[in-house]
């Protein structure tokens, strides 16, 4: 990426909210969408749906759908639903994942596991999905379906790829890239194919490579939140992916550089039964000493370069530099 693009994604990030400008209007729609879609006249179903949409989250993934919509002609009216079924099934996989982690926390409130149970946790995802799935026949996009069904295929291997991963410090960098391609940058790729489905081919596929280098940028970006951040900015506890044993590219990167003392320290820390804040605290350090921090930085700019790069050759509008604007958010988030 050039110098100039990386000083402008790290030194003046947008909000999200000037980045949404553009769909506020049919964001509200989404937000409609959701709850006709999901609604149901099952008690315990409704109510725990009543809760899901209290803890939404920012509709990212809708507004890079209805972006990617908007490229160079007038929109379809079904791209609101399109785009309520991918939050819906972005939502699925955090039930999912929740109740697989045992998480109690997600965004600053309690997961439906921890209020409810896993078994319900499960079936709520399940419904989510099952309902995603009918509004597309619904409007019979089958075109939709296929996308959507790759990446929600893409991200149950990802799941299975770390639950499967037993010894955390033999997890590679190309391990990493690969499992986050599958849980994160798939739906991206797939909201903004879904929305470009209506325009001409070549949109389609540039507006999916857009959306996969999005995806992994926001996920190192995401990853280095739990490093630096604070719950208030992240919705969860600092230094969670640690306290779950899940080794993201920070410790990959530091892994890089630590002494052999260092390297024991972070090998025992992944032997304790439950790790303190103070175990917590030690691991972070070592990587902040060790450079795990840049070099996750500079991978996010890497991939955030390829998104950027992805969106030349498209036409130059305000979709398109809304859509810039949404790599530089994506990125600099914790600024």
């Amino acid at each position: 990426m050039e110098a100039a693009q990386s000083s402008v994604l790290r030194t003046s990030p947008p909000n999200l909210s000037s980045v949404q400008a553009l769909v506020a209007d049919r964001l509200e729609g989404v937000q409609s969408e959701l709850k006709r879609i999901i609604i149901s006249d099952f008690d315990l179903i409704e109510e725990i749906n009543e809760y899901l949409l209290l803890m939404r989250g920012k509709l990212f993934r809708p507004t890079l759908l209805l972006l990617s919509n908007e490229v160079g002609g007038s929109p379809p009216d079904d791209a609101i639903t399109l785009a309520a079924v991918v939050e819906l099934v972005h939502l699925a996989t955090l039930v999912h994942d929740d109740a697989v982690d045992h998480s109690v926390l997600r965004r600053g409130l309690p997961t439906v596991n921890a209020l409810w149970t896993h078994q319900i946790a499960i079936i709520m995802g399940d419904y989510l999905y099952s309902r995603s799935v009918t509004e597309l026949t619904r409007l019979g996009r089958l075109d939709a379906v296929a996308v959507l069904a790759s990446a929600a295929n893409e991200m149950s291997i990802g799941e299975m790829r770390q639950l499967t991963s037993y010894d955390a410090l033999e997890f590679t960098e190309a391990d990493y890239y690969r499992l986050i391609a599958s849980k994160t940058a798939s739906l991206m790729s797939a909201a903004c194919e879904m929305g470009a489905l209506a325009g001409p081919d070549e949109y389609r596929r540039s507006l999916a490579r857009f959306g996969h280098h999005l995806g992994m940028a926001f996920q190192i970006a995401d990853d280095l939140l739990d490093y630096t951040g604070t719950e208030a900015v992240t919705g969860k506890p600092s230094g969670q992916d640690l306290k779950e044993r899940k080794v993201t590219l920070p410790l990959v990167g530091a892994l890089r550089n630590v002494s052999e003392g260092e390297s024991r320290e972070i090998r025992n820390f992944f032997m304790l039964v439950e790790a303190s804040d103070e175990d917590i605290d030690r691991v972070i350090e070592i990587v902040q000493d060790r450079g795990g921090l840049d070099y996750a930085n500079d991978r996010a700019d890497l991939y955030a370069g390829r998104a950027w790069e992805a969106l030349s050759g498209l036409p130059e509008d305000a979709a398109v530099e809304a859509l810039r604007d949404a790599v530089a958010y994506a990125v600099g988030r914790d600024h």
